[in-house]
């Protein structure tokens, strides 16, 4: 009963403010219901860009995700409502790493997933994300890409394009949330009760997983395939939430995770209450320096124009 009230509170205080909740595919159902748009997180930057009539951003999603929205809308106040929700994965590749590593390979360009922070954008020469990493490395010239800073997605990238050397930084770089799954073999053991189902799996899942899978997609592409396949069951190999979100908008198909426990500790720390003090307060408020977001937002825009 409480979450329905903070429900009714912060739709109605949304309409009141003309504010835009934003909301990843990992966010817990009851935020996602109250969001305008879910998605991944290029996707909720992308809506935020087309929101004219909202000068509000509340973005419930980690701290990278707030960022980049932040870099893209620098005329808008963009809300993170709760500043401890961070991505452990873009907090392991610092601005510093990425200059020693420029340092050792000063002909290689930089080639930075989205999960990245906005410090370390500065020294990028070109951002991704899972869905268009391949085709964005593919467009580069260069034999030698130093990219960063999920190893496994550098795993897919170079399966995919085997004429350049794709260097991770750092070399060890992961989401703890995709390494869970390890190997697939649960996957695997589903499997064998559903034959039919689809392995839907994110390419920053460990390459032992990624091969055993059906497909490789982003959670955007995830849920196009899972909308569009005329097969009936799948397994899904990303965290748990973006499973019920999949539940919840495409009825008449079954949806499995690969395993139960996958969650982002991060995303968690966004829920009703703080969202609603957030959205009420218009604080915390995501600052960054001119000179950070216009030095980030240059490898956004070479991506975009890619």
């Amino acid at each position: 009963m409480e979450n329905i009230n903070l429900q009714e509170k912060i739709l109605s205080l949304k309409e009141k403010k003309k504010a835009l909740i934003l909301a990843h595919n990992y966010q817990t159902c009851e935020i996602q219901e109250i969001a305008d748009f879910v998605g991944d997180s290029l996707e909720l930057c992308r809506k935020a860009q087309k929101a004219e009539e909202s000068d509000l951003i509340i973005f419930c999603g980690v701290d990278f995700m707030a960022e980049t929205a932040s870099i893209l809308n620098p005329s808008k106040k963009v809300i993170l409502p709760n500043l401890r929700a961070t991505c452990p994965m873009a907090a392991m590749l610092p601005k510093e790493t990425l200059i020693k590593a420029k340092e050792k390979h000063q002909d290689a360009p930089i080639v930075l997933y989205i999960n990245t922070s906005a410090q370390a954008k500065t020294q990028a020469d070109v951002i991704c994300t899972s869905a268009n990493a391949v085709k964005v490395i593919n467009s580069l010239k260069a034999e030698t890409v130093l990219f960063g800073p999920d190893r496994n997605l550098a795993w897919y990238v170079s399966q995919k394009i085997k004429d350049k050397t794709i260097i991770p930084v750092p070399e060890d770089g992961y989401c703890h949330v995709h390494r869970f799954f390890g190997d697939g073999s649960e996957a695997l053991e589903i499997k064998k009760r559903f034959p039919e189902a689809e392995i839907l799996v994110h390419p920053e899942c460990e390459p032992k997983f990624q091969m055993k899978a059906d497909y490789v997609l982003s959670t955007g592409g995830i849920y196009r395939r899972c909308k569009r396949s005329s097969s009936k069951t799948f397994i899904i190999g990303t965290e748990i939430n973006m499973v019920e979100r999949l539940r919840r908008e495409i009825p008449g198909k079954m949806f499995a995770p690969a395993k139960i426990n996958a969650l982002c500790t991060g995303m968690k720390k966004i829920n009703l209450r703080n969202t609603y003090e957030a959205l009420l307060t218009e604080e915390p408020v995501v600052k960054l320096s001119k000179e950070v977001s216009r030095k980030a937002y240059t490898p956004i825009k070479h991506m975009m124009q890619l």
